[in-house]
């Protein structure tokens, strides 16, 4: 009865090294914030009423009518958003400075690229990333799969996933390739040539639970290690063919014009990179409703690595054209996801592929579309999550300050819910100040 108002501050105690959940109870909470980014558009002034596991009303305070259960979290100064969506990423690798890429797939054991993906799962959700793409597990098999299911089964925490599994490439283009060239080396993805032999190990992988098809179509196997189209147009098309016919999509790794060239006449649903663009190939993908994930960051870490300091030395060469051709591609109208090829640089900071989109020349709402709606729309997955609206999961997170003012505020993250249970980044954090109406 609603006869009182009980004010309460829940603390919970959470070990600064394990960050599980603070509350594995779902309740119904009414959230104020200062504002709400609702995938699509900043309001000021709205609530949202979370029931459970599901979003159960979104709009101006007058419009929320809550139930006298529920416990009325203020969130002052802060801002409200779906839970990002990470475009690109590799749960089962972490930054080349750390270990090489060859090292990673040659020499850590399954066991270990595990141990670290559940890190870096963890550590992704934290960041406010309450669904991932993960595009390729880079020589550890299907363990992406097992690791979806941990999550999903509450073992562990972690985003949700959508996987790519094994990913196919051109038999010869890929590596690792240190070893002797009599000596036959593990490789980062599965083998596949020919209209038979790549629709077949897309079924295969298809059979072994992947969300997505990933394929390369071109990489570093030219004259002197120049990228180079690996696939013709007839081999991408029986991919995209056996894919569609499941219902699910193809991305394609691409950074060269002629790669990209033929995934667009292929029918592919993303190309991941893009640095082959141009003004004629990023209006063909506009015209079949291709997208682009940039990985913006990733382009900037590994030049980091070899000794570029950004905001110090002046551009290289490739980022200038990097960003020439991320400005072409907004300039076409091309649908532009957010990824930015984590593990490439720490699993935990993906807010950086955000901050440098910013940075490039896309308008700050825009980049929180990506991060949310549109990608929630490009991988099909918006009737779950997205966007902040009744009928979707509780997916949500909260900011401190407003991140489409200055981006830079989408790491200072407050608080993260998925399937309405709330995450704290660490120790100090957890305290929900709530208000319970009884």
């Amino acid at each position: 009865m609603r006869n009182s108002l009980v004010f309460i501050t829940l603390l919970f105690t959470i070990g600064t090294q394990a960050q599980f959940p603070a509350d594995t109870v779902r309740h119904t909470y009414l959230l104020r914030p200062d504002r709400v980014f609702d995938g699509e558009q900043m309001h000021e002034g709205w609530q949202v009423l979370v029931r459970g596991r599901m979003i159960e009303a979104a709009g101006p305070a007058a419009s929320i009518k809550a139930p006298a259960d529920a416990i009325v979290v203020d969130l002052h100064g802060s801002t409200l958003l779906p839970g990002l969506i990470e475009g690109h990423s590799h749960l089962f690798l972490h930054p080349y400075n750390e270990v090489p890429w060859n090292d990673q797939v040659l020499k850590e054991s399954r066991a270990e690229r595990t141990a670290r993906a559940v890190v870096h799962a963890r550590e992704t959700l934290l960041a406010g990333f309450t669904t991932t793409r993960d595009l390729g597990t880079e020589g550890a098999g299907y363990d992406d799969i097992g690791l979806k299911q941990a999550i999903e089964k509450q073992v562990i925490p972690g985003p949700r996933m959508l996987c790519a599994t094994r990913a196919i490439v051109a038999t010869g283009s890929y590596g690792p390739k240190e070893l002797a060239y009599d000596v036959e080396s593990p490789h980062g993805a599965a083998e596949a040539d020919g209209r038979e032999g790549v629709a077949k190990e897309a079924r295969n992988q298809i059979g072994h639970g992947a969300d997505l098809v990933k394929v390369y179509a071109d990489y570093r196997w030219g004259l002197n290690g120049a990228a180079q189209p690996t696939f013709t147009v007839d081999e991408l098309k029986a991919v995209v063919e056996v894919a569609a016919s499941s219902g699910r999509e193809v991305a394609v790794h691409s950074s060269t014009t002629e790669g990209m060239r033929r995934a667009i006449e292929a029918g592919v649903n993303t190309i991941e990179h893009g640095e082959g663009g141009n003004p004629e190939l990023f209006a063909a993908m506009k015209a079949k409703g291709i997208a682009l994930c940039p990985t913006l960051a990733a382009g900037e870490a590994i030049l980091s690595y070899r000794g570029w300091k950004k905001g110090v030395d002046a551009d290289p060469k490739s980022i200038v054209a990097k960003k020439e051709n991320f400005r072409q591609a907004l300039a076409a109208g091309v649908t532009i996801c957010m990824g930015g090829d984590v593990g490439v640089f720490t699993h935990g900071t993906n807010a950086r592929e955000m901050e440098d989109m910013v940075e490039y020349g896309m308008k700050p709402l825009d980049v929180l579309r990506s991060a949310t709606s549109v990608n929630a729309d490009v991988f099909r997955i918006a009737n779950h999550v997205g966007r902040i609206k009744p009928g979707l999961f509780a997916d949500l997170l909260v900011v401190r300050g407003d991140p489409a003012a200055d981006m830079t505020q989408i790491r200072k993250v407050v608080w993260v819910m998925k399937d309405g249970i709330i995450y704290y980044p660490d120790a100090s954090a957890a305290r929900l100040s709530a208000s319970a109406v009884r």
